[in-house]
């Protein structure tokens, strides 16, 4: 068993990498397969395959099979776990701010 944020630490670190990323966001526009991907990418379709490797591992894509041929998509499982994540820092940040508008209120009020 991995510890907590485990998962998530591997998928940021995948969405690290610039290439990566850009991967990430054409296949957010819906399925590609690695020769549509590589399409205008300053790499090699063998760099977008590793490159895709790294982001299945990491939960941020799945592959499905069509013929003879694979089609890359985003895995919303593992989308929708990293978005759980970030919403917990999200969460803390508007409770932060929450309190500081009402310790400003009350000392509005008391000027008053």
């Amino acid at each position: 068993m991995h510890p907590a944020g485990y998962r998530e630490a591997r998928q940021l670190d995948a969405l690290g990498d610039a290439t990566r990323r850009a991967i990430f966001e054409r296949l957010a526009r819906g399925p590609r397969s690695v020769a549509e991907i590589a399409e205008g990418l300053p790499v090699s379709r063998p760099a977008v395959s590793q490159h895709l490797k790294v982001l299945k591992a990491a939960r941020l894509v799945r592959v499905r099979a069509e013929g003879t041929r694979n089609y890359y998509e985003v895995d919303a499982a593992g989308l929708d776990a990293i978005r759980k994540w970030l919403d917990k820092f999200w969460d803390r940040a508007l409770d932060a701010f929450k309190e500081a508008a009402e310790k400003a209120q009350k000392e509005e009020d008391k000027k008053k």
